[in-house]
């Protein structure tokens, strides 16, 4: 019997992307799997069910979870969802361990083999399959349009009859994924653009986009790519500089996190009151806490004549391109275990191993077993 590959029309609140687009649908049921949509799956991400060759249709997300062998979602699936999988399923997507630890429990106790898109490592052979980076991409080129959108000033240089526009200074905090592209954007939009970012080996890559990396003497290299959690003092010192960048922009957009954790709090309330009346802040990691002590996530307040944007999901609000990238991040992931439409997860395989979340009955990612108590 082939595989039965499965996704679902995504039920959360603001999300329209969806898990299998077209493409991938047609790449599955040519590997020699069998591809079960719920129908409107894709409508959101402008994607109709006629455009979809090579799938069976469900009415309902309970006849898809209930039928398939694997499911491939983007958000993680409730408690309810996971009550109609099929016993020893796998499920495929982001899982946010951290936050949803009822979810967790509920996987392990169903025997369901589950793989977090967020613990995919990040190594060379894996970045096609990287999640993380596609849809950080998304909202990194996001944050600044809507920067862009409120405020009160041209971004680029203008010279006309009525004199010259000096161009906006924007300052991206964070040169991951999402800064760099937030950069990227922000210069071919004409602004005058600054980046910081903890990991001084950041700096050559801001530079070639055509930036100044701002320098505070503080430098957190961390494991895996991601930046490590600093000390007070060398929070402090790197306060001190940031203040008075922060201070001379007129759009400042935050991407800083370090996964599973409360994100930095990086600009304080004493630094958006220095800010001038009009400026904005975006901050993409709202929904990890915020990197802005004002910000509220899904909000947009005004202080003192600043604009705080508590960003929520960007990708989804370029929902089309997003499903693309994230369809075939999670379709590269997949490939390697699909052998003649059958399912054969290789355990030795370290991509498997260590975005592995749970497996027969156990928690198999070592933090969040810890996290939650839980022995592997």
């Amino acid at each position: 019997m082939p595989v039965t590959i499965g996704a679902l029309r995504e039920s959360a609140p603001q999300e329209s992307r969806v898990a299998i687009v077209p493409e991938v649908a047609d790449k599955l049921a040519k590997d020699g799997a069998r591809v079960l949509l719920e129908h409107g799956a894709g409508e959101r991400a402008c994607f109709p069910d006629a455009l979809y060759k090579s799938v069976a249709w469900a009415d309902s997300d309970g006849a898809v979870l209930s039928a398939a062998d694997v499911v491939l979602t983007v958000q993680p699936l409730s408690l309810g969802q996971i009550g109609q999988l099929r016993r020893k399923a796998v499920v495929v997507g982001f899982m946010q361990a951290h936050a949803r630890s009822a979810e967790v429990q509920a996987l392990k106790q169903q025997g369901i083999t589950s793989f977090a898109m967020e613990l995919v490592p990040r190594i060379s052979r894996a970045q096609s399959m990287d999640a993380l980076s596609s849809q950080a991409a998304i909202a990194g080129y996001k944050a600044v349009l809507l920067a862009a959108n409120e405020l009160q000033k041209f971004l680029p240089m203008l010279t006309t009859a009525a004199g010259t526009i000096r161009p906006a200074q924007v300052l991206i905090i964070g040169a991951g994924v999402a800064g760099l592209q937030a950069i990227a954007t922000a210069r071919r939009l004409g602004a005058v653009v600054e980046a910081y970012d903890v990991r001084a080996a950041t700096r050559e890559q801001v530079r070639s986009l055509g930036a100044k990396f701002v320098d505070t003497g503080v430098s957190a290299e961390g494991a895996g790519g991601y930046a490590r959690e600093l000390t007070a003092e060398e929070k402090a010192k790197q306060q001190e500089v940031l203040d008075a960048r922060i201070a001379a922009a007129d759009a400042v957009v935050t991407t800083a996190s370090v996964p599973g954790r409360t994100a930095p709090r990086i600009i304080s309330r004493a630094a958006v009151e220095r800010m001038r009346a009009g400026a904005v802040v975006v901050d993409i990691a709202a929904e990890q806490g915020g990197n802005c002590e004002l910000t509220r996530a899904g909000e947009t307040i005004e202080h003192q004549g600043v604009k705080i944007i508590g960003a929520v999901n960007l990708p989804a609000s370029l929902a089309y391109n997003a499903s693309e990238m994230y369809a075939r991040n999670l379709y590269n992931f997949l490939k390697p275990a699909l052998q003649q439409g059958e399912l054969n997860i290789d355990w030795n395989d370290e991509v498997f191993a260590q975005s592995c979340l749970t497996h027969a009955g156990e928690i198999r990612h070592a933090a969040t077993a810890k996290a939650l108590g839980s022995a592997t």
